[in-house]
């Protein structure tokens, strides 16, 4: 009534049925593909509702003031359901994204890098109770009661466990071993590999100074090794900080590894990984135990490199301690000795083995001058780690021969006497996801915790745990 009082007339602002079909469909499609453009679901939400709402706005003042009818009420409803329905989605789809990262998170939640992470974010902080409260009471092999999470990596992860089935309940360190594909050929593999380490595993373990091989056992397409736990501390409490080691300290921790290596070697096996956090300081008679051989760490990166289908050889080690043919994939036994030699000489500098600069013409190490040390000990360190392996000592028993005027004079129990090392109750974390853990070489780096490792060793226990122990 009152266009006509006004003498004008209402009409259609697309007058042509095709056209505003077209008008609708760009404005509709051009609205979705704007919403698929965000990632938060409410954000997607908000858009669609926006653009609905300034559409209506759009058509309100052409009538009010152009007396034209756009399209309004089919493409507001498409534009409004699009967003709900995307919106839904994308929640959906993120809520589902957060499940799957909790629960890897979770799975490696003693990690220290993924601890850091969740410590970053205030929804996640639960992640570690709960992963820890899901696997304790876990009973492996119907015997082995897990008890306590150690550690894990990309490998899998490693618990301390009570033997149920043997009197007293001794406690034992169980390692996972976790295919990274499901590939059936490459598990086959993978097991084939399990196997053959554990037996080489369980060879080792007849040595006095390297835990025993207990069992091995496959279970839910995951393998796991079961060791002797050690009750002791890692030598990397004893290496020092500001003050060297006297020389004496030295040697005898040198006279103490060395007729292990010899064995390990004998046997026919690298260790390559010879460091201060694998030697592990046994309380009941303050001799060095050798840990972790490594079974875990060689098979998931063979498994990685023929999943991958690679030809590329990855050295694993851990930086500092490792000579070039080693980090090349081409390990000696002298890569043991070598190893070895650094460990002597962070000992007599106070320094890091990575810490150290080395001869640009000759690739050697130079540490000398940090150093107290008689020239005589420093002429038979710096042939344990000279930088080409044939310049080396060739076997540990060469090196036990070259130390003998020392070996000789220095008491027996001067191991630990002058350094001061206390048990004190600490919880080793991540074997392949810390900075100081054995990795693939390339991504190993300079330590910043000395004890940022899992190992088959706890510190001293109570009373009570040394008699439930045996």
């Amino acid at each position: 009534i009152a266009t006509l009082l006004e003498n004008r007339s209402i009409a259609e602002a697309i007058p042509n049925a095709a056209q505003r079909g077209l008008f609708v469909f760009i404005g509709v499609v051009g609205t979705g593909f704007a919403i698929t453009r965000l990632k938060k679901g409410p954000v997607r939400i908000g858009l669609g509702i926006g653009i609905a709402i300034a559409w209506v706005g759009i058509s309100y003042l052409c009538f009010v003031h152009g007396r034209l009818i756009l399209p309004t009420a089919t493409p507001v409803i498409a534009i409004a359901l699009s967003s709900l329905s995307y919106g839904t989605i994308g929640s959906i789809k993120e809520h589902l994204s957060k499940r799957r990262l909790r629960r890897t998170l979770k799975r490696y939640s003693s990690s220290p890098i993924v601890q850091e992470i969740i410590s970053q974010a205030d929804e996640l902080q639960d992640l570690l109770q709960e992963r820890e409260q899901e696997i304790l009471g876990q009973k492996l092999s119907g015997r082995y009661q897990i008890i306590k999470l150690l550690g894990s990596g990309g490998f899998g992860e490693t618990y301390i466990a009570e033997d149920t089935l043997r009197p007293g309940n001794p406690r034992c360190v169980v390692k996972q071993l976790r295919p990274a594909s499901n590939n059936p050929n490459l598990w086959k593999l993978g097991k084939r590999l399990f196997i053959t380490e554990a037996e080489t595993l369980e060879k080792l373990g007849t040595h006095d100074q390297i835990p025993q091989l207990l069992a091995y056992f496959e279970e839910g397409e995951e393998f796991y090794l079961v060791e002797e736990l050690i009750i002791g501390h890692p030598l990397s409490e004893e290496m020092p900080l500001v003050i060297s080691l006297p020389e004496a300290n030295v040697i005898a921790i040198l006279r103490d590894v060395l007729p292990v290596l010899g064995f390990v070697h004998s046997q026919g096996v690298i260790h390559r990984d010879i460091k201060p956090d694998n030697m592990i300081r046994r309380k009941s008679d303050n001799k060095l135990v050798l840990i972790d051989f490594g079974a875990v760490k060689e098979i998931s990166t063979q498994l990685t490199e023929v999943n991958e289908k690679t030809n590329l050889t990855v050295g694993i080690g851990t930086k500092g301690y490792t000579p070039s043919e080693q980090a090349a994939g081409n390990p000696k036994f002298n890569s043991d000795i070598y190893a070895l030699g650094m460990i002597a000489i962070q000992a007599l500098t106070a320094k890091h083995p990575s810490q150290l600069p080395e001869n640009h013409d000759t690739g050697e190490i130079l540490w000398q001058d940090k150093a107290e040390v008689s020239p005589e000990l420093a002429a038979v360190l710096n042939k344990m780690i000279r930088s080409n392996f044939r310049d080396r000592y060739q076997s540990a028993t060469e090196v036990l021969e070259a130390l003998q005027p020392w070996i000789g004079v220095i008491p027996i129990d001067i191991s630990t006497s002058s350094v001061g090392i206390q048990d004190i109750a600490t919880t080793p974390v991540s074997l392949q996801d810390t900075p100081n853990a054995t990795m693939p070489w390339s991504e190993a780096s300079i330590p910043t915790d000395p004890q940022d490792s899992t190992m088959p060793w706890l510190e001293s226990p109570s009373s009570e745990d040394s008699n439930k122990d045996g």
